[in-house]
C-alpha cells in the first residue's frame, strides 16, 4: 500500500486528488504510525471519523523531541536534528527514504525557480555545516551538487570570497542564489553590505539563540537595504518536515501541490479552518511525509490568503501540546 501511495504524492493534480490522497495516507498512518493511532485515538479520530481535511488529527511537533514517528516497517535511513537551544530537546527526524525528501524538495526548487543546474549556489550556513543531521545542510549540498557552476559551494563564514565569487558570476551574466540562516546573512549585511543586485537572496530563518530576535519583516528591511536588492526569498520549512514553501518577497509563502495548510484557532486547537484572511495556528499537511506523520501542528501563527498563499507572522507564546500532553511525556 506505502509504494502505491509514494506514486501518488508528486501526481496531485486538483484539490480533490490532494483530499483524497491525504485521506488515504492518514489510513494508512492511523494503522502504520504507533504514536499517531495513539494521538488520534486520544482525539476520537480513526479511519471511521475523518471524512474531510478539517476532521485530520494533527500531531503537534513537539512529539519528534520526544518519540519515534515511524509509519510502517521501512528502515531508518537518516536522523534529522533541529539545531535546537541550550537546555531544550531537539526533534528528532526518523527518515526512512532519503530519495523521497531529496525528490520533494528537488521537484518544489524546480517548480519556483527552475534547474538548480542554472545558478551559481552560495550557502551561508554556519554552524548547521558542523552537524551532519541538518535536514537543510542535506537540501544544500543535494543543490550545490547539482549546480554547473564551479563556485557553487559552503561558505560559511568566508564573506570575502563568496562576495568576489558572487560579483564575477553575477558579471557573466549567469545566475545566482545566495541561500543562508538569518543571523549570518544579517552579519553579512553589517559587516561588508555588498551589492547583490541581481541575485536572489533567499533566507531560511535560524535566529533563534544567536542574535536578538528581531521579526521577518525587520530583517528583510535591514537586508534589502544593505544587499541593494527589491526583495528577500524564504524558504519555509522544518525539521520534521519533508517539503518546503517559498516565498519570493513580502513574506507571502506559496506550497508545492503535495504540501497544504490549515489553520487551527487559538482558543480551540481542534477547530480547523481553510477560509482566508483568518489568523491561525499553522497546520501543515506534508503528504510527502508519508513514512512520519504527514499531519503537523506547528508553534507558528499565520494568516491565509485570497490566492492560496499564507503568510507566517510569529510564534506562539510558550507554545505547548494541548489535547492530548500525556502522549509527549
Amino acid at each position: 500500500m506505502a509504494s502505491i501511495l509514494r506514486d501518488k504524492i508528486f501526481n496531485t493534480e486538483s484539490g480533490s486528488d490532494f483530499h483524497n490522497l491525504a485521506l488515504q495516507i492518514f489510513d494508512y498512518q492511523y494503522i502504520k504510525n504507533t504514536v499517531y493511532q495513539s494521538f488520534a485515538n486520544c482525539l476520537k479520530r480513526d479511519p471511521g471519523t475523518v471524512t474531510h481535511l478539517t476532521d485530520l488529527p494533527f500531531l503537534p511537533v513537539e512529539f519528534f523531541r520526544t518519540n519515534i514517528v515511524t509509519s510502517g516497517e521501512k528502515t531508518v535511513q537518516k536522523i534529522f536534528e533541529s539545531s535546537g537551544t541550550t537546555g531544550n530537546l531537539t526533534s528528532r527526524h526518523y527518515v526512512c527514504d532519503t530519495g523521497l525528501y531529496t525528490e520533494s524538495f528537488l521537484k518544489s526548487f524546480s517548480l519556483f525557480y527552475g534547474d538548480p543546474a542554472d545558478y551559481m549556489i552560495a550557502a551561508l550556513l554556519p554552524s548547521y555545516t558542523e552537524r551532519e543531521n541538518s535536514s537543510l545542510v542535506f537540501m544544500a549540498d543535494a543543490l550545490i551538487k547539482l549546480s554547473r557552476s564551479k563556485l557553487s559551494g559552503f561558505y560559511r563564514e568566508n564573506e570575502k570570497s563568496l562576495i568576489r565569487n558572487i560579483v564575477s558570476t553575477r558579471e557573466e551574466g549567469l545566475k545566482v542564489l545566495l541561500l543562508g540562516v538569518s543571523f549570518a546573512l544579517l552579519d553579512l549585511a553589517e559587516k561588508e553590505a555588498p551589492d547583490l543586485s541581481g541575485v536572489i537572496v533567499m533566507e531560511t530563518g535560524g535566529m533563534k539563540g544567536r542574535r536578538k530576535e528581531v521579526t521577518r519583516a525587520e530583517l528583510h528591511g535591514i537586508l534589502t537595504k544593505s544587499f541593494k536588492v527589491p526583495s528577500i526569498h524564504s524558504e519555509y520549512g522544518m525539521t520534521e518536515l519533508l517539503s518546503q514553501a517559498y516565498s519570493k518577497g513580502d513574506g507571502i509563502f506559496y506550497c508545492p501541490p503535495w504540501m497544504k495548510i490549515i489553520l487551527r484557532d487559538t482558543q480551540d486547537p481542534l477547530s480547523l479552518f481553510t477560509e482566508p484572511g483568518r489568523t491561525g495556528g499553522i497546520n501543515i499537511i506534508d503528504l510527502a511525509n508519508l513514512y512520519s506523520c504527514s499531519f503537523i501542528s506547528t508553534g507558528d501563527l499565520g494568516r491565509l490568503r485570497e490566492d492560496g498563499g499564507f503568510e507566517v507572522l510569529g510564534r506562539f507564546d510558550n507554545s505547548d501540546i494541548r489535547g492530548c500532553n500525556l502522549l509527549a511525556d
